[in-house]
């Protein structure tokens, strides 16, 4: 560049200088503000922190320091709006230029450098993202939520804040300005520049990075060289608590006396008094859990807001003022009890009275917040509406105007209307609404802490509440696979090819004024931190620069550059329930929205619900009685895998009793309720007892008959032979082709052999009067091999209904349930899934192996079962009613049916059921009772002896109560038996021990397996001369042909001997030189003859004839048998045990075989689970994302999946060893009342345990140790965690010390002490899941043990999972399962100790 030409690039760059609009003054700072380059990229927030503020002075003077110096600051504090507020006040106050970037879990490089566009015309254009546009035009780049960012993400503008370079997709290098001049004034910039593009960094750009620090807070730790860039302020939390509560209180003012004044102020000091604890505590003090957990940084501003807009009474009762707290502080909802205690003991201390229940919200009269009562709405202009509040306490009326929607009102109070109960708790929440919507907030509907309850009315609330302020309500459902991106905009590809970017219907809403209803917010975790600006500021950036302003002046507007929300736009969040609430009730989602704590309906509401049905009142009162008790029973380790019975389940029982009164036989009602089939046997005790204690009693198997279709078009099932007289034939409709005479035609299915037989016409029946009388979708859950594909497509033939089919499985997408994607001439075209057409024609879609499927997948279903609508990713909405041009209808004929294996092990699916929650139907198919199955198998198999098949029914029975009892593992079914008998029919000439093995060869190798079912066979008179490996190598069965192998040279036999070990470890076949050799003679080896022990090297086995094997002399024999016993006794003696220990273990061991290989199975399945890969988006190679097509036309690298293991959820451990102690009760009166075998079962069961983790292919998994309690002593190591016992010698030795210790113990009992002890222990391990696991006999009436003294020390700390089992004296405490629901078993028959053992252990480990 010549001289001439230099010089007129500084005359530009010297005129390109933005102007001074004055100076600034800030303690002794002064800074020169200039003229902004482009208005609108000023701050435009309506909510800037105060600058009269010494707090944020002081922070701003720290700001202008930095800014000043050229450094990038990094703000830490406490989650919420404040730290953004502080650099949107900055930028204001030194009229700088911002950009902004919200970080999450999905941020990637398109975002953080530049995207990719296709324009009209096929030309590829990039994209400046925020940073870029950022450091090009000199403005102040706001990061927020740096903790959120995967260590990998944050490098890629790590050399931007270093060295302010980067170099970008396009081509251009930005380089620092001081190497920008320097280049430029290069002679070989001409060069340099004719091929790419230098461009320098602007001087102004700055980077404030926001972040929560890690820990406390959940999140990623900062990558050092991300950190060591940045200049650190931590904001302190209580500075910008009353920070953020100040900027209101000029606005919303507080009379001084009043009682408002009085309530805010005693609660302020409360708050204050929290965070300064929580700031301080030292962490040894928070190790129990039972500290209270900082408010939220807008806690104070919210109790400002209400109070002062509503003014409170002079006292609030107990029940308000938890509701209150509650608001405020959402994570009171599951603090520790001793939390609440604390915060209750401190609200007392002020004079604030009783703190009520976190689970009792006081809506009896009808209130919302601070008693009052919404009584009137009235419009007062298109979008604006007047309500009116009364206050019961003091008649103190208070009128608000709020935003309101188009659509004509409902009327206000409420009027009656059928099917709707609007009862004083509905109100009261509606009124809560109502106030929130008043103070201008959005709102947050949270589930109800107890794992299961009434139903908390959360769609229609929302429905309701749309309606008396006309609103257009827009639901998003909201699913695991959703982006921060996707949540607000998605992709478009526009005629030509061209993309572009479209709103969300989140962002659609927001600028057209609708109530916007995000179901399942919980679901997508962190992510939805990518809104919070939306929420707090109603401010968000979009794509290309495009922006939402708090305001915005018309010219502005008129570029489209900006825009603003609508001022009617409102949000209420819920949540799926299928999540616990400390997954994801975190500060993020406290600060975002105003929380109403959900009230379940009381009794009687849900009552006169189920009356409302036509339903017996004594019907309906028994229904409640048992819900009650079962409901009580649920705790947060068994409800993510039983059924919560909520009211929706309740209201479909109720309206089949209705419609069939004849059959109330609630007994089978309830068990397909709440699948008590399938629940683990001390569980199943339990329900079957809470059915006795509410009258219901089991009756009578009755036989079904056969259905048949009748000549004028109904399908007839004849009734039940019943012996009372009391059932009726039940009619079911036949489906109407003209309806889907394409599916008529070719969606039915047809089956030519249907075996019918009692239980499954009985199941038919159910089904087909849920389908079509009842309009209800089903879950169809059941064992392998049952028939459950055969009895839907056996129904849907009976009733000619065209059906679709989809079976899901472990890399099934949300996506993929919907529809397909293709790529046509640069045009994304969508293929509707089978469940699309079936939604559309009417049709049932089976889903098949919905438990094999991501829960996040099947989770999509809940809201098209319960509601009829469903979001598409392509932006098309399912509907109950076509509402808008692109709705997709719902036909009236749509049935769902999902069919699943059983939960729990062995199958360890997902579990789905809690996503799905109450909307469907569930049925569970067993297999056939004895003589239906009989019958079955006559009709298969009509030429086989009728005795045969009796015997075989009988034993496969005994089979499956074994597999029940835990005696096997594997639950045979009614598949294998079918198969069986088509064998027996087709090959007559194969022998019994033949067609046995096409079922039990699997379990060759599961030698206790073998001989259970050897007896099971024996007792059934099946005569089977061999089982297992012997039936395999059974010479009668090799008759096909024989294939020998004949040594070479000398076959005859001398002394047994072990043999020479050949070092170089070469196969030698023959001989009898060397040890391991194979079809030799007299060493140990295999294949061979006359050897005393057999020893594998791992060379291929040549098996000599039988002839040979058989022909071994009597002495050579004799000798090997001398020599076999010697070489065990010398192997006992390294083990240090005797024959006679070798005996006594031997025993303990045999008791439990069965047990240890399904315990085996089960801890085996779950390690590999937890391992288990998922597909990982955004990848740079992999397999094409369909989802992706879009930004894969425009060159986006990022467009692949592939399997890998899961990143864990922000705030989740890496996945660590699980932690684990076994306690056992060693006690005095273990030994003296042992005749009732409890300290035998207990010894067996230390055995079980100990030989299981032995034989773990992974032991890293798991860290456990086994400890004794007894009148001695709480802790009594019996085996140690870092010192587990090797070799069955030390195992005994462990069983011998419990035996001695119960021998010589004293009297007494330290069960409290021992589970406190073992507690505090586990909990310190770094681990990902901690158990304590209790065996006791304890008498608890005799050492005045109580139930509050357990639960102290169960409690101690909630990450410690534990679990209680009495036996002996113990057993007889009736209070135990009551107050420990899931946790605490009695135990009568002691020989059930290893299987409830394993039943814990599957359900605590299967929880996540």
């Amino acid at each position: 560049m010549s001289s001439a030409a230099k010089r007129l690039e500084h005359v530009k760059d010297a005129l390109s200088a933005p102007k001074t609009i004055g100076t600034l003054k800030l303690g002794e700072l002064t800074y020169a503000v200039p003229e902004a380059r482009d208005s609108t990229r000023l701050p435009h927030t309506t909510d800037l922190l105060e600058t009269d503020d010494k707090f944020n002075l002081t922070n701003l003077h720290f700001l202008l320091q930095k800014y000043r110096l050229g450094q990038d600051v990094f703000l830490l504090g406490q989650p919420g709006p404040y730290a953004r507020r502080l650099a949107m006040t900055f930028c204001r106050l030194i009229n700088s230029e911002y950009e902004y970037i919200a970080l999450h879990r999905d941020v990637g490089e398109t975002e953080l450098k530049q995207g990719r566009e296709i324009r009209r015309g096929g030309n590829l254009v990039y994209v400046d993202s925020p940073a870029v546009r950022a450091v090009k035009h000199g403005r102040i780049l706001i990061i927020e939520g740096i903790e959120k960012a995967e260590r990998g993400i944050m490098p890629v503008i790590n050399n931007l804040l270093e060295n302010r370079e980067m170099n970008l997709d396009d081509g251009t290098h930005i380089l620092h300005p001081a190497r920008h001049t320097l280049l430029r004034e290069s002679p070989e910039y001409d060069s340099l520049s004719s091929s790419k593009t230098f461009i320098s960094a602007h001087p102004d750009f700055r980077v404030i990075a926001i972040g929560a620090p890690v820990p406390p807070y959940k999140g990623y730790p900062l990558d050092p060289p991300f950190r060591s860039r940045f200049q650190a302020r931590f904001v302190d939390t209580l500075g910008s608590l009353l920070s953020l509560c100040r900027s209101i209180e000029n606005q919303y003012s507080i009379p001084s006396n009043s009682a408002s004044s009085s309530l805010t102020q005693k609660l302020r000091d409360i708050i204050l008094a929290v965070q300064y604890a929580n700031d301080s505590r030292n962490p040894l003090e928070n190790t129990g859990g039972s500290s209270l957990p900082p408010f939220p940084q807008t806690a104070l501003r919210k109790l400002h807001l209400l109070a002062s807009q509503f003014p409170a009474s002079s006292s609030l009762p107990p029940e308000q003022l938890a509701r209150l707290m509650l608001a405020i502080h959402p994570a009171l909802i599951h603090v520790a009890f001793q939390g609440w205690a604390s915060l209750t003991r401190q609200i007392e201390d002020v004079g604030l009275g009783q703190l009520g229940s976190p689970s009792s919200a006081g809506l009896e009269d009808g209130t919302g917040f601070l008693g009052y009562k919404a009584v009137r709405i009235e419009r007062i202009s298109e979008l604006r509406a007047r309500v009116t509040f009364e206050c019961l306490a003091s008649s103190n009326t208070v009128v608000h105007e709020v935003a309101a929607g188009p659509k004509e009102f409902r009327p206000f109070p409420l009027e009656a209307e059928e099917g709707l109960l609007f009862s004083n708790r509905f109100m009261g929440l509606l009124t809560c609404f109502l106030q929130l919507h008043a103070l201008g907030s959005d709102i947050s509907y949270v589930p109800p802490v107890l794992p299961s309850t009434a139903s908390s009315s959360t769609s229609l609330l929302v429905r309701i509440f749309a309606q008396i302020l006309g609103y257009e309500l827009e639901t998003v459902h909201l699913y695991k696979e959703l982006g921060g991106r996707e949540i607000v905009m998605r992709r478009k590809i526009e005629e030509g090819g061209a993309t572009t970017w479209e709103p969300s219907p989140l962002i659609q809403g927001a600028w057209e004024g609708r109530l916007v209803h995000l179901a399942g917010l919980d679901v997508i975790g962190p992510t939805a931190g990518s809104i919070a600006r939306l929420v707090q500021d109603r401010e968000l950036d979009l794509w290309e620069g495009r922006r939402i302003a708090a305001k915005a002046t018309p010219e502005e507007l008129a570029s489209e550059d900006i825009t603003v929300a609508h001022p009617s736009f409102r949000i209420i969040s819920s949540a799926s329930k299928s999540l616990p609430l400390k997954d994801w009730l975190f500060d993020e989602h406290a600060n975002m929205f105003f929380t109403i704590p959900s009230q379940p309906m009381e009794e009687d509401e849900e009552s006169s619900l189920l009356l409302g049905t036509g339903c017996p009142p004594a019907t309906v009162k028994i229904l409640l009685n048992f819900a009650t008790k079962y409901r009580q029973t649920m705790s947060s380790d068994t409800v993510q895998k039983n059924r919560k019975l909520g009211t929706r389940s309740l209201i479909r029982i109720a309206r089949r009793l209705a419609q069939f009164p004849w059959d109330d036989d609630l007994y089978p009602i309830f068990s397909r309720a709440v699948l008590l089939d399938f629940l683990p046997p001390a569980e199943r005790t339990n329900v079957v007892t809470i059915m006795e204690e509410s009258g219901i009693k089991q009756r009578i198997i009755l036989y079904n008959p056969p259905p048949v279709i009748r000549s004028d078009g109904i399908i007839f099932f004849p009734e039940a032979s019943d012996p009372y007289d009391r059932t009726k034939s039940v009619h079911i409709p036949l489906f109407d082709p003209s309806q889907d005479r394409e599916g008529a035609a070719s969606h039915i299915p047809h089956m030519e052999h249907f075996y019918d037989n009692s239980l499954q016409s009985g199941l038919m029946r159910d089904m087909a009067v849920d389908l079509e009388l009842l309009k209800e979708h089903l879950v169809l859950l059941g064992n392998q091999g049952v028939g459950k594909n055969k009895i839907i497509d056996r129904l849907c033939q009976l009733l000619g209904r065209p059906r679709e089919y989809v079976q899901l499985h472990r890399d099934t997408t949300v996506n993929q349930l919907m529809f397909q994607t293709s790529l046509e001439a640069s045009q994304i075209r969508y293929i509707d899934s089978p469940l699309l057409r079936a939604i559309i024609y009417g049709r049932v879609i089976i889903v098949d192996e919905a438990d094999k499927a991501p829960e996040h997948v099947v989770a999509v279903l809940r809201s098209l079962g319960g509601h009829g609508e469903m979001s598409l990713p392509d932006g098309r909405r399912v509907r109950p009613k076509k509402e808008r041009e692109n709705d997709i209808t719902v036909h009236p004929n749509f049935r769902m049916i999902l069919l699943a294996n059983r939960p729990g092990y062995p199958f360890l699916g997902n579990h789905f059921l809690q996503v799905l929650g109450d909307n469907f139907s569930c049925h569970s198919v067993s297999n056939p009772d004895l003589e239906s199955e009989r019958r079955l198998l006559a009709q298969l198999a009509p030429e086989l002896d009728e005795d045969t098949l009796r015997r075989l029914v009988g034993a496969f029975h005994d089979l499956r109560t074994g597999y029940d009892e835990g005696k096997l593992s594997y639950p045979y079914s009614l598949r294998e038996l079918i198969n069986l008998v088509r064998h027996m029919r087709t090959y007559t000439s194969d022998t019994l021990d033949a067609t046995l093995r096409n079922v039990f060869d699997f379990d060759v190798y599961k030698p206790e397996t073998i001989d259970v079912l050897s007896d099971i066979l024996e007792h059934h008179g099946l005569k089977v001369q061999n089982v297992g490996l012997d039936a395999v190598r059974d010479p009668a069965e090799k008759k096909v042909m024989e294939v020998k192998f004949e040594p070479t040279g000398s076959t005859e036999l001398d002394e047994p001997k072990k043999g020479i070990d050949d070092p170089e470890n070469k196969p030698h076949t023959g001989g009898n030189t060397f040890s391991g050799g194979t079809g030799g003679r007299d060493t140990a080896g295999q294949g061979g003859r006359g050897g005393f022990m057999r020893l594998s090297k791992g060379h291929p086995i040549n098996q000599v004839s039988q002839k040979l094997k058989d022909d071994v002399p009597e002495e050579v024999k004799k000798r090997a048998r001398e020599m076999a016993q010697a070489e065990l006794a010398r192997k006992l003696q390294e083990l240090s045990m005797s024959t006679g220990d070798a005996k006594g273990y031997g025993r303990l061991l045999s008791a439990v075989q069965s047990h240890i290989a399904s315990l085996h199975d089960l801890l085996e399945n779950l390690a590999a689970k937890e391992e288990e890969r998922v597909w990982v988006k955004r990848q740079t190679d992999g397999e094409l994302d369909d989802s992706r097509l879009t930004d894969g036309l425009t060159g986006e690298a990022t467009v692949y999946k592939r399997r890998a293991m899961e990143k864990p959820e922000l705030g989740r451990p890496q996945i660590k060893p699980k932690r684990i102690r076994f306690l056992f009760d060693v006690s005095g009166s273990m030994y003296r009342f042992q005749y009732d075998g409890r300290l035998q079962r207990s010894l067996e069961t230390a055995v079980m345990l100990m030989e299981t983790f032995s034989k773990l292919s992974r032991k890293d998994k798991y860290v456990w140790d086994m400890y004794g309690h007894s009148g001695d002593s709480p802790e009594i190591a019996l085996v140690e965690a870092d010192k587990p016992p090797d070799n069955p010698g030390d195992r005994w030795r462990v069983a011998e010390k419990m035996n001695m210790l119960s021998q010589y113990a004293f009297s007494g009992d330290y069960t409290v002490e021992a589970i406190e002890k073992a507690v505090t222990a586990v909990s310190k391990f770094d681990g990902d899941d901690w158990f304590v696991i209790t065996i006791t006999d304890a008498n608890f009436a005799r050492y005045d043990i109580t139930a509050e003294d357990l639960r102290h020390v169960m409690d101690r700390d909630l990450k410690v999972k534990t679990a209680l089992i009495c036996i002996g004296e113990g057993a007889e405490t009736s209070w135990i399962p009551k107050n420990f629901n899931g946790r605490g078993f009695r135990v009568n028959n002691t020989g059930d100790i290893p299987t409830v053992l394993r039943n814990i252990l599957s359900t605590m480990m299967g929880e996540r």
